[in-house]
């Protein structure tokens, strides 16, 4: 990958403009994600749900360092597309966040919008990120063919989850937080 910024990564400067290698950077940040979004999503979402106001300090912080190294690894264009892709998602990833809820016995729709603003984010950095890493693993950055291909199955595949996720979601009637 072309960095668009500048960026250390174990101790190593690499400058814009230079090609990092994918293994340098995707594996550290799906686990990394992961970790502090699954944290997100359990306190926003447990029965015992943490105080908006950390939830927020401690997601806002995590998200913001999170989108300032996104700025330097794929630059401001992509990022500026990634936060319009999620306002024109935010439908999808709540009926995703809603099936994902029902696993666990509750309904979205029992959470005020302002709990789901960390898990949101995060879903869709995460989101992001993956989509970034299958055109960097398919060798298709710079080949505008295979590109397409890779992004036309990436949105078809995400199309066809929110649905499956969507229909399984509907299927059950939704829990309450507590029960």
């Amino acid at each position: 990958m072309k960095l668009q910024g500048e960026i250390s990564i174990h101790g190593r400067k690499y400058a814009r403009g230079s090609d990092v290698p994918w293994y340098r950077v995707y594996p550290f940040f799906i686990v990394h994600m992961l970790a502090f979004g699954g944290s997100g999503f359990l306190m926003a979402y447990s029965t015992n749900p943490a105080p908006l106001l950390f939830l927020y300090l401690h997601g806002g912080i995590a998200i913001t360092v999170y989108t300032v190294f996104y700025l330097a690894l794929f630059g401001l264009d992509d990022v500026k597309w990634m936060f319009i892709n999620a306002a024109l998602g935010v439908l999808g990833i709540y009926g995703q966040m809603g099936w994902l809820l029902s696993k666990f016995g509750k309904g979205i729709g029992a959470y005020p919008l302002s709990r789901s603003v960390i898990p949101f984010l995060y879903f869709v950095l995460y989101t992001f990120l993956l989509r970034h890493a299958l055109l960097d693993l398919a060798g298709a950055r710079e080949d505008e063919g295979k590109k397409q291909k890779v992004e036309y199955s990436y949105v078809a595949t995400s199309v066809l989850v929110s649905l499956l996720l969507y229909y399984l979601d509907h299927r059950h009637p939704h829990a309450t937080p507590g029960r």
